[in-house]
């Protein structure tokens, strides 16, 4: 039996590998004989320099930039040994997980640590940049990364933005008279882990807005700024691109490396089950499982379980397991994935479930091939 792991990360839990690893540490215990083909993998937020860094020749370094909150952090970075292609993940400079539970507000963040990460690449050389933007604790629509990269902002009364989500409420001009000429040179391609436009009750700010820790109350008034900002910058570039499906991902990251970078725009599943050759490998598989932290409806929407689940072929069955299961999931029946399958064993504390996703997941995993055989014998 061949069986082919192929699961995202479960976010500020476990990183894809391990949850491959659990995965199969559960299903050897039932079917030690098996043909297992571990193949961790992101949607263009953490883990996606791994994922894409493990199908080329890459180096990873680790620099430091400005964190999610002004203060220093370390970023990794992958480059080719010649230095022309350089992977980036959004979430190293300004992820999620770098921000404690009780100072989350996107309003106070900022992207200019990926900008910093860009102005690197560039320094060694690279002319081909893939940037993962998922995962963020940012909702500045890109104006953070902009600002590392020379652009600048200003308000009413000329005072320079510093480039954070509360910023697009008081910026009223920009200037590009100080740009990094050398975007001209550089190729970007984002890998976008969502496909939510800018604005809108399915844009970035009122779908993710919440998760990083913006109030309830405040979502229409930053929705409205974050539109503002764009029709203003939009205008003065005389590019659009506020509507370009995925441009909401990494709270309008995506449209600034659109309007600032010139880049252009990919699913970040597609791009990483591309460089992986997903499809290749699955063609003989009989057993696919995949999986991520939670799986509800928004999982249809460019995340990793619905990308694994269209490279398996017809003949095989494709399992998703993750850490809770949320509203809509079950319209992926629909999309190729036959059962899902939560870890989380009892009503615990979230600490108590983080730090047990390990044996959760390799529980969970055991249980399902133990039924699995049950249907062999």
């Amino acid at each position: 039996m061949k069986v082919v792991i192929a699961p995202d990360s479960f976010k500020e839990s476990l990183a894809a590998d391990e949850v491959a690893k659990a995965i199969r540490a559960g299903f050897e215990s039932i079917f030690p004989e098996a043909d297992y083909h571990l193949l961790p993998i992101a949607d263009g937020g953490e883990g996606t320099i791994h994922a894409l860094a493990s199908t080329n020749d890459t180096e990873i370094e680790s620099i430091s930039v400005t964190g999610p909150l002004g203060e220093p952090v370390q970023a990794k970075i992958a480059l080719t040994p010649d230095g022309k292609k350089a992977f980036i993940e959004m979430a190293e400079a300004c992820g999620l997980h770098l921000v404690p539970a009780d100072r989350r507000n996107p309003l106070q963040t900022t992207s200019y640590g990926v900008g910093e990460l860009i102005r690197h690449a560039m320094d060694r050389g690279a002319k081909e940049l893939i940037i993962g933007v998922g995962g963020s604790a940012t909702n500045d629509g890109g104006i953070g990364m902009a600002s590392a990269l020379g652009y600048q902002f200003f308000d009413l009364a000329g005072t320079a933005a510093k480039g954070t989500g509360q910023d697009l409420f008081q910026i009223k001009s920009m200037t590009d008279v100080h740009r990094d000429k050398r975007l001209d040179d550089v190729n970007i391609t984002i890998a976008a882990d969502v496909d939510n436009p800018l604005t809108g009750l399915k844009g970035a700010t009122y779908v993710y807005g919440p998760q990083k820790g913006l109030p309830e109350e405040s979502l229409e008034e930053t929705d409205q700024a974050m539109g503002q900002f764009y029709e203003m910058a939009e205008n003065r570039l005389g590019k659009h691109v506020s509507t370009v499906p995925g441009s909401g991902a990494g709270g309008g990251f995506a449209a600034g490396l659109l309007l600032f970078a010139n880049a252009k725009l990919k699913k970040g599943i597609e791009l990483v089950l591309e460089e992986l050759d997903l499809k290749g490998i699955c063609h003989d598989a009989d057993l696919v499982i995949t999986g991520e932290g939670r799986i509800d409806g928004q999982t249809l929407y460019g995340k990793a379980p619905i990308g694994v689940a269209s490279c398996a072929p017809l003949h095989a069955r494709v399992i998703a397991i993750c850490g809770s299961v949320g509203e809509g999931s079950e319209v992926l029946y629909s999309h190729g994935i036959d059962a899902i399958f939560p870890t989380i064993p009892a009503l615990l504390s979230t600490e108590s479930i983080m730090s047990s996703s390990f044996p959760n997941i390799q529980r969970t995993a055991r249980n399902i091939a133990a039924l699995l055989r049950r249907e062999r014998e």
